[in-house]
């Protein structure tokens, strides 16, 4: 667990602070100049509160009801209920981490000083944070515009006691009792507090900086089963010479290819078949693996530039300006992380298929050059893995369609004020679920290609992949042999991957990988 402090400033945050947040116990910290500035965007909300003039958030109601103007009396009644009425979520619980990043990122949004809510509210948001205590949020609720509307009223319920959350014992109970347990003061809003905590892109934009570390660790991964698999397969490491990459300039396509490089180093195995059993070329799913990933990799570099952008940006609506004006605005609108999140789905997806095109070509006797059908100990007798291809194909399969966007979708709302809609928490839920997929299938093909390689007889392995053999059977991942019970191995190669210790397996022979 990390237990660094998040000292969080007026300019935004960044992907390692999130993540520290979300997944960690990082501890924030708010400067007295942070406060500072909220407090002086405060007090323009406080002169327009008290003038005649209806300004949105502030005197007038919301959406499609913002032209009713709303005496002083019950403006405090009016953010209190925008908050109950839009806590409207259904479906199963999100995760913690999410949660928590969807909190952390409004907190980076109220501290910039352009949403003018006082600083009692960014207080107590980092303490609940601090305290880890997680509003229960649900899946439904959030159609990606006007920012993440359910989802973080959800979590602003939590600021005023209401609602349910999780404290850190991991016990759901009601959130008024978490906020007394540990000392913390529920907040009695008051003009545009209710609106500016729920305004903003923040849970697609949180999974998105999840999700990007994620697929980092995974490319880096799939490099190394596909090194494995071509090595398996007595294929050739001509093709992933530096020069053949410089003249198609994807950085990359150069990085897959120099990661595969680096893994293959010193191998008895690649090339040998060119011996006895001529082949001028690979198939594609050994020849193309640079291509396939690199290209993945490229959408991921354009992913974290969005996402890095979003870090930056102070997300509200209406927005109080340096000068003082409170101007409406249409920044809550999730087309931005809502395209490349479904970008990074269908790069995952490619990056299944080609995976399991490699597994197969490894369990096909008439193309494994020499492995026994489905690496089986006798086949016919025993299976091998015949049915773990099977899973690894319905992974890849479900990946395809997690990977038709939900961006191209949209459902008006909020009697047609809200006409156009991004659909990007959607595309990040599913994103979600598609990296957990990609995992498995990696692990599969990393299964698939550590048996090929311990079946193969009078050849030697890469230093690289002696490593990473002698790194999975200390996991319990276990090697050739005769039938058994095939579903804890391969879910022990999951965890193997998931954790990134097939990365560290490799890295200390090769160096760090790209």
């Amino acid at each position: 667990m990390d237990m660094h402090t998040v000292v969080l400033g007026t300019s935004g945050t960044t992907a390692q602070d999130v993540i520290a947040v979300a997944r960690g116990a990082a501890r924030i910290e708010l400067p007295e100049e942070t406060l500072a500035a909220v407090a002086a965007s405060r007090a323009f909300i406080d002169d327009l509160a008290a003038k005649p003039d209806p300004v949105y958030g502030v005197s007038t109601g919301f959406g499609a009801l913002a032209v009713r103007h709303i005496s002083p009396e019950l403006r405090a009644q009016l953010q209190r209920n925008i908050v109950r009425s839009h806590a409207a979520g259904m479906g199963p619980r999100v995760e913690r981490e999410v949660v928590r990043a969807l909190m952390f990122l409004r907190l980076k949004t109220l501290a910039s000083g352009r949403t003018g809510v006082r600083p009692v509210v960014v207080e107590t948001m980092a303490a609940i944070l601090n305290a880890g205590i997680t509003p229960v949020v649900h899946e439904y609720g959030s159609l990606g515009c006007s920012g993440d509307l359910a989802p973080l009223s959800h979590c602003a319920l939590t600021l005023l006691g209401e609602g349910d959350a999780e404290g850190p014992d991991g016990v759901v109970r009601p959130a008024g009792e978490l906020l007394a347990a540990h000392g913390i003061a529920p907040v009695e809003l008051r003009e545009k507090e209710g609106l500016a905590l729920l305004n903003g892109t923040d849970g697609m934009l949180g999974m998105l900086v999840m999700a990007c570390a994620d697929l980092a660790r995974l490319f880096t991964s799939a490099d190394i089963t596909a090194a494995l698999s071509l090595e398996a397969l007595l294929g050739t490491d001509r093709v992933l010479a530096p020069e053949l990459h410089a003249i198609r300039p994807h950085p990359g396509q150069a990085a897959s290819a120099a990661n595969m490089l680096k893994v293959l180093a010193g191998s008895g195995f690649t090339g040998h078949h060119q011996d006895d059993a001529p082949r001028v070329q690979d198939a594609y799913s050994i020849r193309c693996a640079p291509q396939v990933a690199g290209a993945g990799r490229d959408t991921l570099d354009h992913a974290r530039l969005v996402a890095d952008r979003e870090l930056a940006s102070s997300v509200d609506n209406p927005v109080v300006l340096p000068d003082g004006r409170v101007e409406s605005n249409g920044n809550f609108h999730g087309a931005p992380v809502a395209y490349v999140l479904d970008f990074l789905a269908i790069a995952a997806a490619d990056l299944g298929s080609i995976a399991e095109r490699r597994t197969d070509r490894l369990l096909d006797k008439n193309r494994s050059h020499g492995l026994p059908a489905f690496l089986a100990g006798d086949p016919g007798v025993d299976s091998g893995l015949m049915i773990a291809q099977y899973t690894q194909a319905a992974l890849v399969s479900e990946l395809k369609r997690l990977a038709a966007p939900a961006s191209v979708d949209s459902i008006p709302s909020s009697a047609m004020q809200e006409d156009h809609v991004s659909m990007g928490w959607s595309a990040a839920r599913k994103l979600r679920t598609a990296v957990d997929n990609l995992t498995r299938v990696v692990a599969v093909e990393l299964y698939a290609a550590t048996r090929a390689i311990e079946m193969r007889d009078g050849l030697t392995a890469a230093p690289a992949t002696l490593a990473v053999l002698d790194a999975v059977r200390a996991a319990g991942i276990k090697g050739p042999g005769e039938d058994r019970f095939l579903a804890p191995d391969l879910e022990a190669a999951y965890a193997f991957v998931r954790s990134g210790k097939l990365v560290e397996a490799v890295e200390p022979v090769t160096g760090e990988l790209a």
